[in-house]
């Protein structure tokens, strides 16, 4: 009888599945995809947004919080993007592995150098980031630097597990390498294509592909667009016009249709981030889709 238990017990943990090591809970859902390239099966990764959330602004909801609670890494974007929520639910988690300062806390803004860095604050300009323009998920050489910085953190974190980062990272920049090869040919065309913004989120793929930003929808940072600044916006573009306006996939369509409509240029709806359009289930798709949507508004 004690064999047979033996033997049973033998076969159940043969095909039982591995737990995963490390409990991840990300902010943004383009960390949420890195984490799952440089984890695998070595991690259960959940994500707090959606692609069509703002992530400046969400509620801490209680099945947020339970997550969080359980976390053993947070990872997010930092430079104040989280601001409005991600304090808060720090605070009410009570999870002391996740707070600022300890190493289950992993900000990838921190991990590259940021463009717009303010030279003085005023809160009257609008949502100003003191630390720079936190929205780098959309540079991929950026996404490079913090995917090696994020597989070091998750070492640290799972010691015994610490080759098995060192070889998914190894992996993930290979193809990663490759694939910005292609997509900095796919988009030698669009050097110098001067474009519309909704809000600051495209400054970062602006960066990396030589787009030139002529206008924006938003009369201030994180202010909505207004009829007053959309008229003035539509006759600075009569002096000095724009191929595109650029929204991200999360922001209303109202104001760029309605300058489209009148300026006689296309609005161009973008992911922003993994989810955000069909095809854009992880990173490469994200890049795949934002740059077919670019070339085909830039003919």
């Amino acid at each position: 009888m004690r064999t047979l238990f033996l033997s049973a017990l033998m076969s159940f943990l043969l095909i039982a599945p591995a737990q995963a090591a490390l409990r991840v809970l990300t902010c943004e859902p383009e960390w949420a995809a890195l984490t799952r390239e440089l984890a695998g099966d070595l991690a259960e990764v959940d994500s707090a947004t959606t692609a069509l959330q703002d992530p400046h602004r969400i509620e801490a909801r209680p099945s947020l919080l339970a997550k969080a609670r359980r976390a053993d890494l947070l990872v997010c974007t930092g430079a104040e993007l989280e601001m409005g929520w991600l304090p808060l639910l720090q605070r009410q988690a009570g999870n002391g592995r996740i707070q600022p300062g300890q190493a289950g806390y992993f900000e990838a803004s921190a991990q590259v150098m940021l463009l717009e860095r303010p030279a003085r604050l005023d809160r009257a300009q609008g949502d100003v980031h003191a630390a720079g323009n936190p929205h780098v998920q959309l540079d991929p050489r950026r996404v490079a630097r913090i995917a090696a910085a994020l597989a070091q953190r998750l070492a640290q974190l799972d010691a015994a597990n610490a080759s098995r980062y060192v070889e998914r990272n190894a992996d993930f920049q290979d193809r990663w390498q490759a694939a910005i090869a292609r997509w900095e040919a796919q988009g030698a065309r669009l050097k110098g294509v001067p474009v519309v913004v909704h809000h600051k989120s495209f400054t970062y793929l602006a960066d990396w592909l030589g787009l030139v930003e002529v206008g924006d929808l938003e009369p201030k940072p994180g202010v909505e667009p207004s009829a007053a600044h959309l008229a003035e916006l539509l006759d600075t573009l009569k002096v000095r016009p724009a191929r595109m306006i650029l929204r991200a996939a999360y922001q209303s369509a109202q104001p760029s249709e309605w300058l489209s409509q009148k300026a006689g240029i296309p609005a161009v709806e973008l992911p922003f981030t993994v989810g955000g359009a069909p095809g854009t289930d992880d990173l490469f798709g994200l890049f795949d889709v934002t740059l077919a949507r670019l070339l085909a508004a830039a003919p």
